[in-house]
């Protein structure tokens, strides 16, 4: 599928896309003989991961590294050692996302708090 497509699909723009491309985040399976960007279903699996990642506020550096750990997990030919090393990587990515997640809920908690106080006002 072509850019617009996935852009509609994911709830991106097409800046997202590119930028994620240009910065090695994210490429796309192929290009047409126009040089058009081309994505699999694969492709929206993984802009999907990375998207969920974005509002708990993870660096580039490291989506593109949980990416590439989920890419090892998925190799076939990927040893046991190597799989260890991203099974511990990714729990300690799940903490940290763990704990981002808590401070995004007292945010909301307190943006709660706000609006009523706001709402008792307006009465």
């Amino acid at each position: 599928m072509h850019i617009g497509e996935v852009a509609t699909r994911t709830e991106l723009s097409l800046r997202s896309l590119r930028h994620w491309e240009e910065v090695g985040l994210l490429r796309p399976s192929g290009r047409t003989d126009g040089g058009f960007r081309l994505y699999t279903e694969a492709d929206v699996e993984k802009i999907l991961v990375i998207r969920r990642m974005k509002p708990l506020g993870f660096s580039l550096e490291q989506m593109k590294d949980v990416m590439d750990d989920l890419e090892v997990l998925e190799a076939p030919g990927a040893s046991a050692t190597d799989r260890a090393d991203v099974r511990t990587r990714l729990a300690e990515i799940r903490g940290e996302a763990t704990e981002r997640r808590v401070a995004l809920v007292r945010q909301l908690e307190m943006a709660d708090e706000f609006i009523a106080l706001i709402d008792a006002q307006a009465d």
